[in-house]
């Protein structure tokens, strides 16, 4: 038997699983990032261009159904009624990355899975998941920084390659996403990457111990790619029709895994992941079982703010999360005020 099982068969699991993250602690808050979230909108428009109706980012993208089953192990580490082994129904939207509803699918593009877990009492888990290790930048500031040097001049319609530079020498993380993509093909299907949530998050369980780490979604079949042929062969909107295949015959399943984080570890910053090899644990497996027609379904009015969580789960001093809910409210206000003019 491996030492882990060995561990996890004695009386104390949560115990097991807390020794094997090496007691790793949420680091304390860093100075407060006081970025100013209109302005952190406004510089995502006048970047990523500004479709009337549409979501500021992710705006292609379709609703899905299905649930997600808790495991033993997640029960270990967590109170958290979705680890209760029963059912719980979810709320999906996958989408493209940026503003333009028109994004085509076969580029080398950020995927995202954002969920709403429905569960018992009201209560409520929502996750923005994206198909990359890492975020584009380590603080609000540095996002808005990235973002305007990445801004179009008016005269020639594209971005100062001397801005872009300049920004980017200074503040090497912002490329590192970028660089990620590019080493990875065009995705075959919304089922079959790996999305992490890439902020760290601590699990709560009975007797208060909290265990901290980072998690991501693992297809069930393996991550699956094309070639640049293929990826040309599918043409641009080949996504929504693979997803609706795989869901019919029961092809689009994830593991729900948490990488545990180890003392030493960083959870307050979205551009530096887990050193590889960290110890995962399997929370359960999510199962998506109905693709909505296009501009239907249950997500369409949701924001999906990755800071409501169930009791049993708690954020980290990371002020990227802390930062998020503020402008996906404004996001939302102008998404929802300009449908309502049409």
């Amino acid at each position: 038997m491996p030492p882990h099982t060995r561990l996890l068969a004695g009386a104390s699991a949560a115990a097991a699983l807390a020794l094997m993250a090496g007691c790793a602690q949420n680091p304390s808050a860093g100075p407060a990032d006081n970025t100013d979230p209109t302005a952190l909108v406004n510089q995502l428009e006048a970047t990523t261009g500004k479709f009337p109706g549409q979501r500021r980012s992710g705006a292609k993208g379709i609703c899905a159904t299905g649930e997600f089953v808790g495991s033993a192990q997640g029960r270990a580490l967590s109170t958290a009624s979705a680890f209760s082994g029963q059912p719980v129904p979810v709320v999906a939207r996958f989408s493209l990355t940026g503003a333009n509803p028109a994004a085509p699918d076969n580029t080398k593009s950020q995927r995202n899975m954002a969920l709403q877990f429905n569960l018992p009492g009201g209560e409520q888990w929502l996750m923005g998941n994206i198909s990359t290790p890492v975020f584009g930048a380590a603080t609000p500031a540095q996002f808005l920084g990235r973002l305007a040097s990445l801004q179009a001049d008016p005269a020639t319609k594209k971005a100062d390659p001397a801005k872009v530079k300049a920004f980017a020498d200074a503040n090497p993380e912002v490329l590192l996403q970028g660089k990620y993509l590019a080493a990875q093909p065009v995705p075959a299907s919304f089922a079959g990457l790996n999305y992490w949530g890439v902020h760290g998050f601590g699990f709560v369980n009975a007797q208060g111990a909290t265990t901290w780490g980072k998690w991501l979604f693992e297809p069930v079949g393996g991550v699956q790619g094309l070639s640049d042929d293929e990826a040309k062969a599918k043409g641009a909107n080949f996504l929504f029709d693979d997803l609706r295949q795989r869901v019919a015959t029961g092809q689009a399943r994830f593991d729900f895994n948490l990488e545990l984080a180890q003392s030493g570890d960083q959870l307050d910053n979205p551009t530096v992941p887990l050193p590889a090899g960290r110890q995962k644990v399997n929370l359960g497996q999510l199962r998506i079982t109905k693709v909505e027609a296009e501009g239907q379904g249950a997500c369409l009015g949701v924001t999906f703010i990755p800071t409501v969580l169930p009791k049993g789960v708690v954020a980290g001093n990371d002020p990227v999360l802390a930062a998020r809910a503020a402008p996906y409210a404004i996001s939302q206000g102008r998404r929802q005020s300009e449908a309502g003019a049409k």
